[in-house]
């Protein structure tokens, strides 16, 4: 009986899946090593795919392995997680007033047949102007040292974001859809698991 197995400790992706998805998590030994700030696309799905392959000597049985990684995108150059309260402060100055993006990589691996499908999937979000009260009281309050970006768009209050277009769970850390069509693509190239 293959597994669904998420490779990840986020709370907020678990969270989106498991009113769809059976899973187990087992979160990625893999050591993230950002080499550069300039977005690709290549780039996020190479760690989503490097955090699930990383769990595969870790399964026994044949099981597919979810991985994902969120970047946040501002003029083409990746927001990581800020390193300190205030590397979060200037994050968010230079998102205030701006369009930013918000991408998703999801990597599903088959454990047993090394068969994979990579999909990655885009957000838009409009920060409204925040001043550097609001922008105090988010991180003070918050800790959003765990997020891309340093912020995480669920647990913003009301007034920071003017607008976003494009999948709400993308922006928070996995898009069903997105993982349902990566099950449905390798799936179909394999047999299904039973």
């Amino acid at each position: 009986m293959g597994k669904n197995i998420l490779a990840s400790s986020s709370p907020r992706r678990a969270e989106i899946l498991k009113d769809k998805y059976v899973f187990e998590i087992i979160p990625s030994p893999y050591e993230e090593v950002h080499t550069t700030t300039v977005f690709s696309y290549a780039y996020v799905e190479n760690l989503a795919y490097n955090k699930a392959k990383a769990v595969v000597p870790l399964v026994k049985e044949e099981s597919m392995i979810i991985g994902a990684d969120t970047v946040v995108v501002l003029d083409g150059k990746i927001l990581e997680k800020p390193h300190d309260s205030e590397d979060a402060k200037g994050m968010l100055r230079k998102l205030s007033n701006r369009e930013h993006q918000v991408v998703t990589s999801i990597a599903l691996i088959n454990s047993k047949t090394g068969e994979s499908v990579i999909k990655s999937t885009t957000s838009h979000v409009v920060f409204n102007y925040l001043t550097e009260e609001m922008i105090d009281y988010y991180v003070d309050n918050f800790k959003p040292l765990d997020k891309a970006g340093a912020y995480g768009i669920q647990e913003l209050p009301e007034g920071y974001v003017k607008s976003y277009s494009g999948s709400l769970e993308n922006i928070i850390g996995i898009c069903p859809q997105a993982l349902d069509e990566c099950f449905q693509r390798l799936l179909f190239r394999e047999n299904p698991l039973k």
